[in-house]
């Protein structure tokens, strides 16, 4: 029987920069965190599939960023330290609920079933994969099984960064961070936060190119957006009579108006799309090369949906309520709107029965969309199930298995082809152009999250960072060995700065205090450093450029000229 339709995950996996930053509650616990929870047992999942003979295909982001922290020997030292710390914690409760004055003997069981567990995550760490996460990735797409995307180096929030160096800095610094790690140039990219913008004239008119300029001209041949951003019609923003926030120095004027978009059509999820070169104007049947796939949002809200979504399942295990003598987490969801102090025991057994059946249902639930849109069409769907890489295991505990039986089923159905990006577009190349409107996976599908009346403040000091960043360039156009590692750093401190992560942090509360201080803290060291190389003093702004790389130590061959204004 041949295949009707095609199917991938898009898994984004990115935490902010937090080597040596502490440890709880913000710090390189995040990364640990992640890593016990959701990568190991990740890896454990795709390389049980590949021991069994499946044949499965997924696509996987990294950002570089993350990869980055991931294969620093440190944060891994430390990342033992902390399985560590989860087995002993573990261990102490078993005790703690053997104690006749507070036995309880399910907790007790639950306390070393976790042991258990963390266990099995150390030895999967130092034995399994030989304490090499970031190798082990590699040698999935290696063997054809995966396709590992890129990202901008610091998750840097494009379409309001103020200057074309700066985008192309993100790029340039991601991608070869990406070649260092996994041995060859990405084809396909996640764009931090799915955050798109197409060309428009400032107002002293100069043309700056759309996102997809960019992207074409690092041989990047996909990315990803919200459904929104194919199914929702016109372009948004200045064009249609609405600003997405507050831009500040930044006013837009498209080079496609709103009234000489490409002709009505019913854009779908289903198919991939050449995105138009906005920088030639409105002529629909010119496009960049480069293609966008929309997230599927009925295969999405499965997962997404705080109503019926898979991971509020009752018998999953509640995200929100820890012990307070170790910080494990012994509750299920229970029901809905019940407080947390009314959760009842959690029962690995029950929710394994319910991973069985909603992977069941999934996989249904694909063959059936893609069958529909074969009867209702003809053509060769394509479903991309986008999601956070750290939905799964971290938040969603259960998840990580789930997506292991739904790539069992849905590799045994010969009607779902399972591909990677990369590989649906080659084989599959998209039949129509779209114009794509300025558009984010933020709330309200704009800019909002990331610049509004809590984060405006932030983006002036992101701009003359990369003003200063230019002029610097074009300063040093032949530094001495010396000079050179300063501008390289400085580089780095602002790819730093630049991070979406902290207008997030600060809009969402989550970390508020700790992202003002990240922030803060790269544009001083941005500015101190570049005042002591315009000082002229070359040995003491060599002394702190190793100072602060020491601190930093990532993008080891980033090469200043990247920011290059010209």
């Amino acid at each position: 029987m041949n295949a009707l339709g095609a199917f991938t995950f898009v898994l984004h996996s990115h935490l902010p920069y937090v080597r040596k930053a502490g440890r709880w509650p913000h710090g390189e616990e995040w990364i640990h965190e992640a890593a016990s929870e959701t990568y190991i047992p990740l890896l454990n999942t795709l390389y049980d599939l590949k021991e069994d003979n499946v044949q499965f295909r997924l696509t996987l982001g990294l950002t570089p960023i993350l990869a980055e922290q991931l294969a620093a020997s440190d944060v891994l030292d430390h990342f033992d330290q902390y399985l560590d710390e989860k087995i002993e914690a573990a261990k102490k409760d078993m005790i703690f609920f053997e104690r006749p004055e507070t036995s309880d003997p399910h907790l007790r069981y639950l306390a070393e079933w976790y042991k258990n567990w963390y266990e099995h995550i150390k030895q999967s760490f130092n034995s399994r994969f030989t304490r090499d996460i970031i190798g082990s990735f590699r040698k999935l797409q290696d063997e054809g099984y995966i396709e590992i995307t890129t990202s901008a180096a610091t998750h840097g929030y494009l379409p309001l960064l103020g200057r074309d160096s700066s985008i192309r800095g993100q790029l340039k610094t991601g991608i070869a961070s990406y070649k260092r790690m996994f041995g060859r140039n990405p084809t396909g990219i996640w764009l931090p936060e799915c955050a798109y913008r197409p060309a428009y004239y400032t107002e002293d008119g100069r043309l700056r190119p759309g996102i997809e300029y960019f992207l074409g001209k690092q041989g990047l041949k996909v990315f990803f957006s919200e459904t929104h951003t194919i199914t929702g019609g016109q372009p948004v923003g200045v064009a249609a009579g609405d600003v997405i926030g507050p831009y500040g120095e930044i006013k837009r004027r498209y080079v496609i108006p709103a009234s000489t978009t490409a002709p009505e059509r019913h854009a779908t999820t289903y198919q991939p799309y050449y995105v138009s070169d906005t920088t030639a104007g409105p002529k629909a049947e010119q496009h960049s090369g480069v293609a966008v796939i929309g997230r599927n949002n009925s295969t999405g809200q499965q997962v997404w949906s705080a109503d019926w979504g898979y991971p509020g399942d009752f018998d999953y295990r509640e995200f929100h309520k820890k012990a307070g003598t170790s910080g494990l987490q012994y509750w299920r969801v229970t029901g809905a709107q019940i407080d947390l102090s009314h959760k009842d025991y959690y029962h690995p057994d029950w929710a394994a029965y319910k991973v069985d059946q909603h992977a069941e249902h999934f996989a249904h639930l694909v063959g059936d969309l893609l069958r529909e849109y074969n009867r209702k069409t003809g053509k060769f769907g394509l479903i991309s199930s986008n999601y956070d890489t750290e939905l799964f295991g971290h938040w969603w505990f259960e998840g990580v298995a789930w997506l292991g039986k739904v790539l069992r089923h849905l590799a045994a159905n010969p009607e779902i082809q399972l591909v990677s990006a990369t590989q649906f577009i080659e084989e599959h190349p998209p039949e129509e152009v779209l114009h794509i409107p300025e558009s984010s996976w933020g709330a309200g599908g704009g800019h909002f999250t990331w610049d509004n009346g809590e984060t405006h403040w932030m983006w002036q000091p992101i701009h003359e960072a990369e003003a200063r960043m230019e002029a610097l360039v074009a300063q040093y156009p032949s530094p001495t060995d010396s000079e050179k590692a300063v501008l390289n750093q400085l580089a780095r401190e602002l790819l730093l700065l630049e991070g979406s992560d902290w207008p997030f942090l600060v809009t969402t509360g989550q970390a508020r205090e700790y992202a003002i201080q990240r922030f803060s803290q790269h544009v001083e060291r941005f500015n101190q450093l570049a005042d002591k190389l315009e000082s002229g003093n070359q040995d003491q702004a060599r002394d702190y450029a190793e100072e602060l790389y020491e601190l930093d130590k990532v993008f080891a061959n980033i090469d200043y000229r990247w920011f290059d204004g010209a």
